[in-house]
């Protein structure tokens, strides 16, 4: 049998552009395990082929949206109910905040469905590559801790993306079809029926054992099954990750793999656990939540690793493809304050004219957006642009993501910037949501104790219950994570709906959508290029959503 663990990618190489998840094209710059096992230089090449994958670009196409992890979160943000966007041709991500064209006959559903599993295949590489060693060295085990943290954040990613949950306007269960397949090892024609209900279902496990032939019929895994692979991840992880030499947060420590794991008995309603791994992250390392000034910098706001609440984030630099594009990157969608780039050209970004009037004025992170003129905060909020041209920006701007230095005008330096992956704040609201589902009185202690400290001290938690503390939590965290592609979980995992149809909404037309509870665009459709080669697939998809709601309309 071959065996793909055995042939290991060096940093330097592209990775394989994957027809099916499980199937690549061999690349032709290879290192030998011998090779590798001989020196911790070279397996630290392959160390740092994971966080440069993740800021790849034109992996699959010269779409403007296939541009890296950034991208994955964009995606997942315009799905919400708190991030808009100005109408604009320019914009390339309405498949996903207009539920339109979202099959599984499309670029833009295969593009989330390769990046993934080439980032995946990368740290397969260096996972196999360090377990086939004889005598791996202390350093190269602190990189198998690393790699098997990056793997599980890769893998909680997609499992919640694509676990089938149930939505208004489509159903678990498929209709009834039978579909006959050409079984590729046999060539033996079989019959499938497509009468199976998905809910729970998430994606396929691929790891560094998997071979051709077991990756023809390598079926999607349930929840429970996906939990325990990516807990055992993490606790390799925890078991290697203090022998890890590098301290750069591009690559995972102690503390993302607590709050990975906080993330995980969250996505599994294990409170306890996610209460107390919440904590384990908050007091592992020395990380604390971002001060007014450090939100608000218009130089160093949301773009620098050295910001003290960043656990783990995702840099790019000058020379990197990405910011060499000029416009296909992180800054280029994320900063409005730029002259460059796509945001400037049309697409601007801004937060929901609803969630933005309950922001208290006396919550400074309400200055991350531009106050409507005659507002109490009108003309307040920290710029890099001059009065006039900040007065031209709709209402509601988003100025929460910086330039890289506050550059404005040379993409070279302003898209050579950083964005988080994991914020230490994220873990001090799990605490508090977790607790709050186990004893209300805790949860409320938790949630006003970090308000109060790092948010604004007149902050007064008003629920009544414990479903009406979660909802509060939930919006002081969409607020918190603007933007980080955070928020589209809790969306899924509370069942919330999304309302962007009101009076004075700044939504456009074709995205007023009003969905009371989890809608239908969250559940991803997987491409169909991976029934086409996995033939545990057929029949197993998750329902199209596409066009099942129409604007200006309840449901």
């Amino acid at each position: 049998m071959k065996n793909v663990s055995k042939f290991l990618l060096i940093a330097a190489v592209s990775a394989p552009v994957l027809v099916s998840c499980m199937e690549e094209t061999i690349p032709t710059n290879l290192a030998t395990e011998t090779q590798v096992q001989s020196s911790d230089k070279a397996t630290s090449a392959m160390l740092w082929a994971m966080p440069a994958r993740v800021n790849q670009y034109q992996t699959i196409s010269d779409a403007a949206y296939d541009w890296g992890y950034g991208s994955m979160m964009h995606i997942r943000d315009v799905m919400t109910e708190e991030y808009a966007v100005v109408s604009s041709s320019y914009d390339w991500y309405t498949t996903w905040s207009q539920n339109r064209s979202a099959d599984e006959g499309k670029l833009s559903t295969q593009t989330i469905w390769n990046f993934y599993w080439q980032v995946v295949q990368t740290t397969n590489n260096l996972v196999g590559t360090i377990k086939n060693m004889e005598t791996p060295t202390s350093g190269q085990l602190g990189m198998l801790g690393a790699a098997y943290a990056f793997r599980a954040m890769l893998y909680l990613d997609m499992a919640r993306m694509y676990e089938y949950l149930p939505a208004v306007g489509t159903v678990g269960l498929r209709d009834s079809a039978l579909v006959w397949i050409k079984d590729p090892v046999t060539g033996v024609l079989d019959s499938i029926r497509q009468d199976v209900d998905v809910t729970g279902y998430t994606v396929p496990i691929v790891d560094e054992n998997i071979t051709e032939e077991s990756s023809r019929y390598n079926p999607r895994v349930s929840h429970d099954e996906m939990s325990d692979f990516i807990l055992a991840d993490l606790d390799s992880a925890e078991k290697y990750i203090d022998k890890l030499t590098y301290t750069q947060k591009t690559l995972p420590h102690l503390a993302a793999v607590y709050g990975l794991k906080a993330r995980l008995y969250m996505w599994n309603e294990d409170y306890a656990n996610a209460e107390k791994y919440a904590r384990y992250a908050i007091d592992a390392e020395t990380h604390t939540p971002l001060t007014r000034n450090e939100w608000l910098s218009t130089t160093s706001g949301f773009n620098t690793l050295s910001a003290s609440s960043w656990i783990w984030g995702s840099e790019m630099i000058k020379e990197d493809d990405v910011v060499q594009s000029g416009i296909l990157n992180w800054t280029s969608w994320a900063s409005n304050e730029t002259t460059y780039g796509y945001a400037s050209a049309g697409p601007i970004s801004m937060i929901s004219a609803a969630i933005y009037d309950k922001i208290n004025d006396n919550d400074f992170r309400k200055l991350s957006f531009k106050a409507p003129a005659g507002t109490t905060l009108a003309g307040t909020e920290p710029t890099l642009l001059t009065r006039d041209k900040f007065e031209k920006l709709p209402n509601y701007t988003a100025l929460k993501f910086r330039p890289a230095q506050g550059n404005i005008g040379e993409s070279s330096i302003g898209s050579a910037s950083a964005y988080p992956l994991m914020r230490v704040e994220e873990m001090y609201f799990i605490e508090a949501e977790a607790a709050a589902h186990q004893d209300m009185a805790r949860g409320v202690k938790l949630f006003e104790a970090f308000m109060k400290q790092y948010r604004y001290a007149q902050f007064k938690c008003e629920a009544e219950d414990v479903e009406g503390l979660i909802d509060e939590i939930f919006f002081q965290k969409r607020i918190e994570f603007w933007g980080e592609g955070i928020n589209y979980f809790d969306y899924k995992r509370l069942d919330k709906g999304v309302k962007r149809y009101y009076n004075g909404t700044n939504f456009s037309a074709n995205t007023a959508f009003n969905v009371k509870t989890r809608p239908a665009w969250m559940n991803i459709v997987i491409v169909q290029t991976e029934a086409n080669n996995n033939r545990a697939f057929v029949g197993w998809n998750n329902p199209d959503p596409s066009g099942c709601y129409k604007a200006g309309t309840d449901y």
